[in-house]
Protein backbone atom coordinates (compact mmCIF):
# COMPACT_ATOMS: atom_id res chain seq x y z
CA UNK A 1 0.00 0.00 0.00
CA UNK A 2 2.93 2.28 0.68
CA UNK A 3 3.82 2.32 -3.04
CA UNK A 4 0.24 3.23 -3.98
CA UNK A 5 0.09 6.02 -1.41
CA UNK A 6 3.41 7.39 -2.67
CA UNK A 7 2.13 7.24 -6.27
CA UNK A 8 -0.95 9.21 -5.17
CA UNK A 9 1.33 11.92 -3.75
CA UNK A 10 1.46 11.15 -0.04
CA UNK A 11 4.74 12.44 1.40
CA UNK A 12 6.42 11.93 4.75
CA UNK A 13 6.19 8.89 7.00
CA UNK A 14 3.56 6.35 5.93
CA UNK A 15 2.75 4.19 8.94
CA UNK A 16 1.09 0.81 8.71
CA UNK A 17 -2.39 0.92 10.26
CA UNK A 18 -2.02 -2.63 11.61
CA UNK A 19 -2.39 -1.57 15.26
CA UNK A 20 -4.41 1.62 14.82
CA UNK A 21 -6.64 -0.05 12.16
CA UNK A 22 -6.89 3.24 10.22
CA UNK A 23 -4.37 5.90 9.23
CA UNK A 24 -5.60 9.12 7.58
CA UNK A 25 -3.73 10.91 4.79
CA UNK A 26 -4.76 14.27 3.40
CA UNK A 27 -3.88 15.46 -0.05
CA UNK A 28 -5.18 18.67 -1.64
CA UNK A 29 -8.74 17.81 -2.63
CA UNK A 30 -8.55 14.17 -1.48
CA UNK A 31 -8.92 12.62 1.96
CA UNK A 32 -7.51 9.09 2.14
CA UNK A 33 -8.28 6.56 4.86
CA UNK A 34 -5.95 3.54 4.89
CA UNK A 35 -7.41 0.59 6.81
CA UNK A 36 -5.77 -2.65 7.87
CA UNK A 37 -8.27 -5.19 9.16
CA UNK A 38 -5.67 -7.88 9.95
CA UNK A 39 -6.36 -7.69 13.70
CA UNK A 40 -10.10 -7.15 13.22
CA UNK A 41 -11.89 -9.90 15.17
CA UNK A 42 -15.38 -8.69 16.04
CA UNK A 43 -17.80 -7.18 13.53
CA UNK A 44 -19.18 -4.94 16.32
CA UNK A 45 -15.83 -3.15 16.32
CA UNK A 46 -16.87 -1.66 12.96
CA UNK A 47 -19.77 0.29 14.48
CA UNK A 48 -18.01 1.04 17.77
CA UNK A 49 -14.99 2.53 15.97
CA UNK A 50 -17.13 4.78 13.74
CA UNK A 51 -16.00 3.13 10.50
CA UNK A 52 -19.50 3.38 9.01
CA UNK A 53 -19.17 7.17 9.18
CA UNK A 54 -15.64 7.09 7.73
CA UNK A 55 -16.73 4.96 4.78
CA UNK A 56 -19.78 7.19 4.18
CA UNK A 57 -17.62 10.33 4.01
CA UNK A 58 -16.12 11.52 0.72
CA UNK A 59 -12.63 10.37 -0.12
CA UNK A 60 -10.57 7.34 -0.98
CA UNK A 61 -10.74 4.28 1.27
CA UNK A 62 -7.97 1.69 1.00
CA UNK A 63 -8.42 -1.56 2.91
CA UNK A 64 -5.92 -4.32 3.57
CA UNK A 65 -7.31 -7.68 4.71
CA UNK A 66 -10.88 -6.66 3.74
CA UNK A 67 -12.10 -10.26 4.07
CA UNK A 68 -11.82 -9.88 7.87
CA UNK A 69 -14.53 -7.21 7.78
CA UNK A 70 -16.43 -8.50 4.74
CA UNK A 71 -19.85 -8.62 6.41
CA UNK A 72 -19.76 -4.93 7.31
CA UNK A 73 -17.77 -3.33 4.51
CA UNK A 74 -19.69 -1.66 1.70
CA UNK A 75 -19.15 -3.03 -1.80
CA UNK A 76 -15.94 -1.46 -3.10
CA UNK A 77 -15.93 0.44 -6.37
CA UNK A 78 -12.58 -1.12 -7.23
CA UNK A 79 -10.71 -4.11 -5.94
CA UNK A 80 -6.96 -3.93 -6.45
CA UNK A 81 -4.90 -7.10 -6.34
CA UNK A 82 -1.26 -6.17 -5.71
CA UNK A 83 1.37 -8.87 -6.15
CA UNK A 84 5.04 -8.34 -5.32
CA UNK A 85 7.53 -8.99 -8.10
CA UNK A 86 11.31 -8.90 -8.20
CA UNK A 87 13.24 -5.73 -7.33
CA UNK A 88 10.41 -4.07 -5.36
CA UNK A 89 8.17 -4.01 -8.46
CA UNK A 90 4.45 -4.76 -8.15
CA UNK A 91 1.84 -6.18 -10.50
CA UNK A 92 -1.56 -4.55 -10.04
CA UNK A 93 -4.84 -5.91 -11.35
CA UNK A 94 -7.88 -3.65 -10.98
CA UNK A 95 -11.37 -5.13 -10.89
CA UNK A 96 -14.47 -2.90 -11.12
CA UNK A 97 -17.33 -3.99 -8.85
CA UNK A 98 -19.76 -1.08 -9.29
CA UNK A 99 -20.80 1.27 -12.10
CA UNK A 100 -18.60 3.94 -10.48
CA UNK A 101 -15.68 1.48 -10.57
CA UNK A 102 -16.29 0.83 -14.27
CA UNK A 103 -16.24 4.59 -14.89
CA UNK A 104 -13.05 5.00 -12.87
CA UNK A 105 -11.29 2.28 -14.85
CA UNK A 106 -12.55 3.72 -18.14
CA UNK A 107 -11.14 7.11 -17.14
CA UNK A 108 -7.77 5.58 -16.28
CA UNK A 109 -7.36 3.97 -19.69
Amino acid sequence: MRHLLRALGVRGNIKSPTYAVVEPHDLPGLAISHFDFYRFEDQREWVDAGFRDLFAAPGLKLAEWPERAATVLPTPDLRLHIEPLEDDARAVVAEALTPRGVALLAGAA
